[in-house]
């Protein structure tokens, strides 16, 4: 009898330990719980904050910040639980940009956006009739550059606090233990299903005989190896060993190009960021091989003369001058921006008074420019993806967007390592008049050569006020990246707008070619309607963008926002 008991009484240990909801993943304050979570849109504070795509990721960047982490800390461990809780856009197998500014006033701008293989060439996806296969571009492994996350994730670290073992380990829980999904990565994962099988030569994970549900429960066992093997061998732990082999063999399945040399030779480089003056506020973006800041520092500067505040918000004036700079900052992209490692970037030139002011020379606010009439400026002299913004209680300042490209990025995944590829090779100019996915157009600035990185729009963005801190800011969205942060900026300094309206309030973008302003829904109905008796083609889409704001107020603390466009969420004490 007793021992009957002894088994009743030890099976109802196990029956209740399996039944426990299982416990949060990261103890440092506020802890986070990957099984219960909600999207926060606006909060303000006053130590420190993080706003990113995803809930998750915001608390385990908060949760670095408690733990005693500045805004680099937190910032690295929100970029690798992206990695896992938002895998369309959040990376291991992609790259990006970091703009920030520390405490001691240091200006940092770090490119890791992807590079070309060193088999790549100009005219890899030109078939043999002369067509450009956009389909080679922008979808499996043949449309894969070398990622540089892994190697930006470690260039950041030197300016943070903590071991990077603790950054990364929220990040390997949150792949081991599982997070359950919102109603529209679910959706997601669905909608891509057909393309996951297509372009995969193994099973993933993101990929079941049923459809996702809101709730279901994702787990990512060999992205959470991966991730071990980078908290155990540092960059060595993706760049060389079992992970490069993992994605040398994933190259050779599928006929893609990148080799242990490409991966191993991979660096991310310092640049000097972008800085430009506005209305009195001083800005700091980045620089080539992203088009980002010398194209956002173009249409700042060329609505700087005329009285926008006057003109007022989303007004037919106000749209109006700003479209004319979004025209003619898309057409110096197209024909003067590349990597400057690669080609001569007039960048000086570029975001000089004179210069612009000879741009706007042809402006008429009473009709339309055409495109077509419309060329790059005369500068002969006698860059799916995501978004992070941070400020910590010691003034540190970190802007970082990161991209797989298109959604998923090249839709496949490296066999046995759990994470997708990018399609970055779509960003170059693949044959001179057609368009990448955004339809972007370029030349010989953006031309293919091997080990030469992508031009990108990604903008992360910094604003000073008196030599302070004022707004840290960024989106994803392809092409109008730059024309939302543009506009944040406007929304901010021109309107007087606060964090939440900034980013919500419908925008608009032009970039040149096509021809047409494309229109956010709920853009004023007056204002649209205007542009079109004026000769403008409008376009209506759901949405653009998702950017992340942190403003800091007067009284020094700090207000952020979320986008309203999808689980994007801000965290903060």
């Amino acid at each position: 009898m007793k021992k009957f008991l002894f088994i009743i009484f030890i099976i109802n240990i196990v029956f209740t330990a399996c039944a426990q909801t299982p416990k949060p993943i990261v103890g440092a304050g506020k802890e986070v719980d990957p099984y219960h979570y909600t999207s926060i849109k606006n909060i303000t504070i006053t130590h420190g904050c993080v706003v990113s795509a995803q809930p998750l990721a915001s608390e385990v960047g908060l949760a670095i910040l408690k733990r005693g982490g500045n805004a680099f800390d937190a910032m690295i461990a929100t970029q690798l639980a992206l990695a896992v809780v938002y895998p369309g856009a959040g990376n291991l197998g992609g790259g990006g940009f970091t703009v920030a500014r520390t405490k001691n006033d240091a200006l940092i701008a770090l490119d890791y956006r992807e590079m070309a293989p060193s088999k790549a060439s100009r005219n890899m996806y030109i078939d043999s009739a002369g067509n450009a296969r956009t389909d080679w571009s922008q979808n499996g492994h043949l449309s894969a550059g070398v990622p540089g996350t892994v190697a930006g994730l470690f260039a950041e670290h030197q300016y943070a606090k903590l071991p990077f073992a603790a950054l990364i380990q929220p990040a390997i829980d949150l792949a081991e233990k599982g997070f359950v999904l919102t109603k529209s990565e679910a959706s997601s994962f669905n909608y891509n299903k057909e393309d996951f099988v297509k372009y995969n030569t193994k099973s993933i994970v993101f990929v079941k005989q049923n459809e996702w549900k809101e709730g279901d429960t994702l787990f990512q066992p060999e992205l959470a190896k991966t991730l071990m093997r980078i908290r155990d061998e540092g960059m060595k732990g993706f760049y060389e060993g079992e992970t490069a082999k993992l994605i040398v063999e994933e190259m050779q399945r599928g006929k893609g190009l990148i080799s242990y040399d490409d991966l191993k030779n991979y660096v991310c480089k310092s640049r000097k960021p972008i800085e430009f003056n506005y209305r009195g506020y001083h800005v700091v973006s980045m620089p080539p091989s992203s088009s980002g800041g010398i194209i956002l520092g173009e249409m700042l500067k060329m609505i700087e003369p005329y009285p926008m505040h006057e003109y007022g918000f989303q007004t037919k004036q106000s749209v109006q001058l700003m479209v004319e700079a979004e025209r003619r900052a898309y057409a110096d992209r197209a024909e003067h921006l590349g990597d400057a490692d690669f080609w001569d970037v007039p960048q000086n030139l570029l975001l000089s008074d004179a210069y612009l002011k000879k741009r706007m020379s042809d402006y008429d606010s009473t009709n339309p420019s055409k495109s077509e009439d419309i060329k790059a400026g005369n500068v002969h002299e006698s860059n799916q993806t995501t978004h992070i913004s941070i400020i910590d209680a010691d003034g540190n300042m970190v802007a970082v967007t990161t991209t797989l490209n298109n959604g998923y990025g090249s839709k496949t995944v490296v066999g046995g390592a759990g994470f997708f590829l990018n399609d970055e090779m779509d960003d170059f100019s693949i044959k001179p008049g057609v368009a990448n996915m955004y339809g972007a157009l370029g030349g010989d600035a953006n031309a293919i050569e091997p080990g030469k990185r992508m031009l990108s729009s990604m903008t992360p963005t910094l604003v000073l006020k008196n030599n302070k801190p004022f707004m840290v800011v960024g989106t994803p969205g392809g092409t109008t990246i730059t024309t939302s942060v543009f506009q944040s900026i406007v929304n901010v300094v021109d309107f007087g707008m606060n964090a939440q309206d900034a980013v919500d309030k419908p925008k608009f973008h032009h970039q040149w070619h096509p021809d047409t302003v494309m229109i956010e829904k709920g853009f004023s109905e007056k204002t649209a309607e205007q542009l079109k008796a004026m000769g403008y083609t409008l376009q209506e889409l759901e949405a653009i963008g998702r950017t992340e704001l942190v403003k800091i107020l007067p009284d020094g603390r700090f207000e952020a926002a979320a986008d309203i466009r999808g689980d994007d969420s801000a965290s903060g004490y």
